[in-house]
């Protein structure tokens, strides 16, 4: 079941890893996007999602809360996720500040199912990131995300582009997840009508997907943003290359 449990960390935590067996090396130029565009962070708010997902033919539900709060140039993200039977699967959290790029981690942490906690750190200071198990590190250009923040960041930069988050357009990104970092590409899909919770209804989203690269057995990521709420999103689904999945639901909306 471990798969199972990098899915459903993935879900609004954005945390699933990969596995990284490779020697410490720092991507290429090309490869470690930073690119400097408007943000427009939406307000603090705790979000409560329903989970449902399918492992081997097996159908699980549970839900995930997630804690965003901003002001006075800090952020931090606290997220968990449950299911029936089993308890709690994931806890994941981001804490930084925020700069000119916009969110800027500190800190990204990583706890699974019945396994210990791993960190990811960046040192602002020597401008690296390093992590827990000292395998990796890589350069601080500005911009980097964890893959808590990244959604967030995602967010922030649709409320300032409006106009230019259209269909078709692609928003690159250098993502660090619990062992090591890769780059990210977006591509907006285009408008569609979504079904929240009971308490919210159906939704005026824009569907966002994120592809694997090409020979890589990454998952598929789509996330579903609402303007009218704040841009929040609304829905996740994380696709493996086996077709299981994990689909999230917001329920309920609680600013702070």
């Amino acid at each position: 079941m471990n798969k199972m449990w990098k899915l459903a960390g993935a879900g609004v935590l954005l945390a699933a890893s990969m596995t990284a067996n490779a020697a410490p090396a720092a991507p290429a130029a090309d490869e470690h996007p930073s690119q400097l565009r408007p943000f427009n962070l939406p307000p603090s708010a705790d979000l409560a999602y329903s989970i449902s997902a399918r492992q081997r033919g097996f159908t699980l539900n549970g839900d995930a809360t997630l804690s965003w709060r901003q002001g006075d140039g800090k952020y931090t993200i606290n997220t968990d996720s449950r299911v029936a039977l089993l308890g709690k699967l994931t806890e994941n959290r981001s804490q930084g500040t925020i700069d000119s790029f916009g969110l800027a981690p500190n800190e990204y942490y990583d706890k699974r199912f019945r396994k210990d906690p791993v960190t990811a750190s960046f040192d602002r200071e020597a401008k690296t990131i390093g992590f827990s198990d000292g395998k990796k590190s890589y350069p601080i250009k500005g911009g980097e995300q964890d893959r808590v923040s990244i959604s967030w960041q995602l967010v922030a930069l649709a409320r300032a582009a409006k106009d230019k988050f259209k269909t078709g357009s692609e928003w690159d990104f250098f993502v660090v997840g619990p062992h090591d970092a890769d780059p990210w590409t977006f591509r907006v899909i285009g408008r569609e009508k979504v079904q929240a919770g009971a308490a919210i209804g159906t939704v005026d989203t824009v569907h966002v997907l994120r592809e694997p690269p090409p020979g890589t057995k990454d998952q598929t990521l789509d996330i579903w943003l609402a303007p009218s709420l704040e841009w929040y999103p609304v829905k996740l689904r994380f696709v493996d290359n086996e077709r299981d999945y994990v689909e999230q639901t917001l329920e309920k909306i609680t600013k702070r």
